[in-house]
């Protein structure tokens, strides 16, 4: 799956990027779902996932992007003057892997993320376990 930003904006930088994963890996552990691998970039979230059949992929992407729009405007106010309703832009890319896994998986793990070294966390959101 693969969700971006309204306008593909360049904002999941820093805070915002860790909290954004923060959040979705929130988000699946709720939901008995199993993150593969994840990749945040700049303008858009790679998710690589196994969810239960219960759930539709619609339903799965509706959740994270409402949750993560949600908590991520109301921490980041800068978020809020950026997108006053709306984080994520309408659709989302998703497709199905059957055999061919390792393909996914590195194609993943090759993409730049956002902030190479997540040891430097200086948000208070993040530090309070708001999620």
């Amino acid at each position: 799956m693969v969700i971006t930003p309204k306008y593909r904006g360049k904002i999941l930088v820093g805070d915002v990027a860790l909290a954004v994963e923060g959040i979705i890996r929130t988000t699946c552990k709720e939901m008995d779902i199993e993150i593969i691998d994840m990749a945040v970039n700049v303008d858009h979230v790679h998710l690589f996932i196994e969810y239960p059949p219960k759930y539709s992929v619609s339903f799965i992407a509706k959740k994270i992007k409402g949750r993560s729009s949600r908590i991520l405007r109301q921490h980041f106010p800068h978020m809020r003057e950026w997108c006053k309703d709306h984080l994520w832009a309408p659709g989302c890319y998703h497709g199905s892997v059957g055999h061919g896994w390792e393909v996914v998986e590195k194609y993943i793990g090759t993409q730049d993320y956002a902030r190479k070294d997540k040891s430097q966390c200086t948000s208070p959101v993040l530090k309070c376990g708001v999620w």
